[in-house]
């Protein structure tokens, strides 16, 4: 959550400072800092939670992935030994 605030104060500041020096307005500029980034930083966070199930996905894909391939070697040697 300390990401989610940090990134909606700076996206605030630069929205403000774009706003501002586009229209020379601080009520614009003050409104465009405001509701532009509130927006973008709800819209933040929920990727970052879409985000982290994506990459836990990947992770149990890849730890299948490795545990097949692990498997499969073991059936693979091709030292046979006969009983006599």
């Amino acid at each position: 959550m300390k990401k989610t605030i940090t990134f909606a104060v700076m996206h605030f500041s630069v929205a403000f400072t774009v706003a501002y020096l586009l229209t020379g307005s601080l009520v614009v500029g003050g409104a465009v800092a405001l509701v532009e980034p509130a927006i973008n930083t709800v819209a933040f966070y929920f990727h970052e939670m879409v985000w982290k199930k994506v990459e836990s996905k990947e992770n149990v894909i890849d730890a299948a992935s490795e545990s097949s391939q692990q498997l499969s070697g073991d059936f693979s040697n091709n030292d046979v030994t006969f009983a006599s």
